[in-house]
């Protein structure tokens, strides 16, 4: 099979899978309440799916550099459906926490071996624009699951949950059926050789994990005070929010999924990260600035349109430059990516009660601080090239 097309079936696979995960995102809230939440409890059963993603995406990465991309894809999107079917047929709340605990141990299989997959399947020129495909599709499930999730919630809140186990086992069946194996028995037996995990993170690349992990911060933190936000400076509600994200999700796919790939290829990773980063900060920015439905949906924009080439970017980055498997380094990126996600809406939630900018003014601060890593990252690169 040519790139071009197991990069549409990973698209397809990613995208089933994020729509999949985006349907139940507008209604778990008001499930976990009927079961008896508290609102502490709400946000411990939230947090929880992050946690085991954080704790077990390196592991499922090192795995797939093992015995391969299939196997450990199918294992995470059969572990996706399982947590979906148990939470529609939740009678209690721990059953709840057991589904989401069992969804985030192994679904966290699902975004390092993609992504590992992809850098099998491309060449370096191309690895920038295969990450950003990925990325587009992750970004397109986002918008079109909460919004499928809300129409087909009206009825039975245990509805959009069966519609994800459905899904899943929709795209369970195009991986067994339509993917091929990527890593080659050459590449499994360089695998065997590979360095051990501290010895991956005490690496320069480690700078490009902890780069990812301030970005997903600030990103979680904007995320889950935005609608509080947007209400106290310019009386916007739920449906003009829906709007608003639908709006930065889609220019958001747009780059990663076209102008990611042409940037690296003529710029390098490095100037993408870089732009990335500053895109992100000048709309954090400009949030400050909101005051009605059209600037927080172009100030928002702004935003997204500049984080949207950050994580494609260092995907494409770290496995260039990896020394052991891509599962290994993808896995570890994923893991801060959800640690980000872990910190990153309890954090914010604190400065929004401090002040109402103080979300934003430390989304600049990170933005800020993950440009001085990335220059870090490079004058070591460079010493250590020296030196070789």
């Amino acid at each position: 099979m040519n790139s071009k097309k197991v990069l549409g079936i990973l698209f397809a696979v990613m995208f089933f899978v994020m729509v999949g995960f985006g349907i139940i995102i507008p209604v778990l809230p008001f499930y976990a309440e009927e079961l008896g939440a508290s609102p502490f409890e709400l946000g411990l059963l939230m947090a929880t799916y992050s946690v085991m993603q954080f704790l077990f995406a390196p592991m499922w990465g090192r795995i797939s550099d093992r015995i391969g991309r299939k196997p450990v894809l199918m294992i995470g999107i059969a572990g996706l459906a399982l947590s979906f079917f148990l939470l529609a047929l939740a009678t209690q709340l721990w059953m709840l926490f057991a589904a989401r605990i069992i969804g985030g141990l192994l679904s966290a299989a699902n975004m390092p071996t993609v992504t590992a997959y992809v850098a099998d399947i491309t060449s370096e020129e191309d690895r920038g624009k295969g990450m950003g495909i990925i990325g587009a599709a992750v970004g397109l499930g986002f918008i079109f699951g909460p919004a499928i999730g809300g129409v087909f919630s009206s009825g039975n809140l245990a509805i959009p949950f069966y519609l994800s186990g459905i899904s899943s086992l929709i795209t369970f069946l195009l991986v067994a059926v339509v993917l091929k194996e990527s890593l080659t028995e050459k590449g499994a037996s360089q695998e065997k050789k590979r360095p051990s995990l501290l010895e991956a993170f005490k690496s320069p690349n480690a700078n490009l994990f902890i780069l990812q992990w301030f970005v997903s911060i600030s990103l979680a933190g904007l995320e889950a005070t935005f609608a509080y936000f947007a209400y106290d400076r310019a009386g916007l509600g739920t449906v003009e929010l829906g709007y608003i994200f639908m709006i930065m999700g889609l220019a958001g796919a747009i780059v990663q999924g076209g102008l990611v790939g042409q940037m690296t290829k003529r710029l390098g990773e490095g100037k993408v990260i870089q732009i990335g980063i500053i895109g992100s900060a000048v709309g954090f920015t400009l949030i400050l600035f909101v005051q009605d439905f059209l600037t927080a949906a172009i100030f928002l924009t702004v935003f997204g349109l500049g984080n949207g080439l950050i994580r494609p970017s260092v995907s494409s980055l770290l496995t260039k430059k990896a020394t052991s498997g891509y599962g290994q380094v993808t896995g570890l990126l994923s893991s801060f990516d959800s640690l980000g996600r872990i910190i990153g809406p309890p954090l914010g939630g604190m400065l929004y009660g401090i002040a109402i900018f103080m979300p934003y003014v430390s989304g600049i601060i990170l933005s800020v601080l993950a440009l001085g890593i990335y220059y870090l990252y490079m004058n070591r690169t460079n010493a250590l090239e020296g030196h070789a």
